[in-house]
């Protein structure tokens, strides 16, 4: 996680302007097209807006929190100084995005609403405690940028949260989550974000990360996997057709809807043909990379 750079803006801060990248895929893109290809197509072809929730920005903001908790001194991580920087923090998320306000708008009471969502935000920081003392570890990186590219040619591109390096060389990904841990389909989702990421620093770094690490603040839990080279190999060839998949469908514009219960919570559920809508004409496959994911797609 970067000082000066919001996590919103991450996807975008280290390309200049006119930089080409070429296209990539990430953890939240590769979940949208195995969970429906036409969700992908609206996020990553179309681009379509989405409205952010109040649990997502809490997320933003909480992982916001937790990044300039490691820039501190050592002896300076504490609860009290954790807490202290969530207001401030705020404040300058919500001036960068001032959209995020809507999400306050029309309550009742809405500064009163909006110090509930902190004090929502606060347990979470607290729950964190509960999992780690942060003054016995010295993280390598926050919301590490890593980029690698396989031996086919697939580029894969994200955003680890924390990568956590021992002495003897052993690699940890860790991942905040602001949410419950999930049952059996949302752990799967959740690992194979961190399978993604363990394969990217495999390759970047020839080394097996010796444990994934999901920590759930909110109900306090933490769920750890330690993966091998033989899954890291299966895994990337599950990435391979996934990616070949896509481009098979960016040729044609073949972005096939996939009904689920999850259809309810999607903000396009309106446009897709599954429910009588009608999508955007296709506007072909994008230049030059529609795999980025912002701090929202991260959110949980």
């Amino acid at each position: 996680m970067q000082d000066t750079t919001s996590q919103l803006d991450a996807a975008t801060a280290n390309t200049a302007p006119d930089e080409v990248r070429r296209p990539a895929l990430s953890p939240s893109r590769a979940s949208d097209f195995k969970q429906c290809p036409l969700l992908y197509r609206f996020r990553a072809v179309d681009r379509l807006p989405e409205q952010p929730t109040k649990a997502q920005v809490r997320g933003i903001l909480v992982h916001s929190v937790l990044e300039q908790l490691f820039a501190l001194p050592t002896a300076e991580r504490g609860p009290e100084r954790a807490r202290a920087l969530l207001g401030p923090t705020w404040q300058r998320l919500s001036a960068e995005h001032a959209d995020w306000l809507e999400l306050f708008a029309g309550a009742n009471d809405e500064p009163t609403a909006t110090e509930s969502w902190l004090a929502s935000a606060e347990a979470l920081i607290d729950g964190y405690f509960e999992l780690e003392d942060p003054t016995r570890i010295e993280p390598e990186a926050c919301e590490l940028r890593v980029e690698a590219e396989l031996a086919s040619g697939m580029l894969l591109r994200g955003y680890i949260d924390r990568l956590d390096v021992a002495p003897t060389g052993e690699i940890r990904v860790v991942d905040y989550k602001s949410g419950a841990a999930p049952r059996e389909i949302g752990e799967a989702k959740a690992m194979f974000q961190m399978k993604f990421y363990a394969v990217v620093l495999w390759r970047l770094r020839g080394e097996v990360p010796r444990q994934l690490r999901l920590m759930y603040l909110s109900d306090k839990q933490a769920l750890a996997y330690a993966p091998d080279e033989a899954e890291l190999r299966r895994f990337e060839r599950t990435l391979e057709a996934i990616w070949d998949a896509i481009l098979r469908a960016g040729k044609s514009g073949d972005f096939r809807p996939s009904p689920s219960k999850l259809c309810n919570y999607c903000d396009h559920k309106a446009r897709c043909p599954a429910f009588g809508g009608v999508p955007p004409e296709y506007p072909g496959w994008p230049e030059p990379n529609p795999g980025d994911e912002s701090a929202l797609d991260r959110a949980d």
